[in-house]
């Protein structure tokens, strides 16, 4: 994605993410559009890309990864990726994974992670369906 792309996605970007927050953590609007912007405006790490996902020529989605090099182990973080309504349900996001998985080989990284809402059944069954493991569980409660 060129820089001219990414400035023009980010709008779409924070209303998709302020959504999740709201669908998943039930935040209003208003804490959720100011989390989104503190999170993807304010603090975007340096080492980011995004990969326009296309099909034919035309734009079907995109894929946001970041390389994160630790002590631990040397992993690649999927940030979102997100197929557009109409074309959803095509194997996009699948391939989309996939070519994820072969990004951070490329790269010499040895994990690919991410991080995905408890309610995102859909996105889910995909990643367990591509060999992924829940490694955590967050819990919370409205009071």
């Amino acid at each position: 994605m060129t820089d001219a792309e990414f400035a023009a996605w980010v709008p779409a970007l924070l209303e998709e993410y302020a959504g999740d927050l709201i669908r998943d953590y039930g935040m209003s609007g208003d804490q959720a559009r100011a989390q989104a912007s503190a999170e993807v405006e304010n603090e975007l790490p340096p080492d980011h890309v995004v990969f326009v996902i296309e099909v034919d020529g035309a734009s079907v989605g995109h894929l946001w990864l970041v390389e994160r090099r630790n002590a631990y182990e040397p992993t690649l973080v999927v940030y979102d990726v997100d197929i557009d309504e109409p074309h959803r349900g095509k194997g996009y996001g699948r391939e989309a994974m996939l070519f994820a998985e072969d990004e951070a080989r490329r790269r010499g990284l040895s994990r690919i992670a991410l991080q995905v809402g408890a309610r995102n059944d859909v996105a889910r069954d995909l990643y367990r369906s591509l060999g992924f493991e829940e490694n955590e569980v967050r819990m919370s409660k409205p009071v």
